[in-house]
């Protein structure tokens, strides 16, 4: 068992800038994900998010930017 706990041993005071940017970053972007996971698979924005499904595909002319018809 102290094999495996040697292994994920991180010498905190060895940081370095980049190495404490990378691990905020890393832990910014695992927060967002779990925000957009926890919205997307919410029932209540089904209705919201598969209105929005045929976007890629809809004529510029169509819509514009809101969403709305000309």
């Amino acid at each position: 068992m102290t094999k495996i706990l040697d292994y994920f041993h991180t010498d905190w005071e060895a940081m370095s800038l980049n190495d404490w940017l990378g691990v905020f970053f890393t832990v910014v972007a695992f927060l967002a994900m779990v925000l957009v996971y926890v919205m997307v698979f919410n029932p209540r924005n089904k209705e919201a998010l598969n209105s929005l499904g045929d976007m890629p595909l809809r004529d510029e002319a169509e819509d514009n930017n809101s969403g709305e018809m000309k």
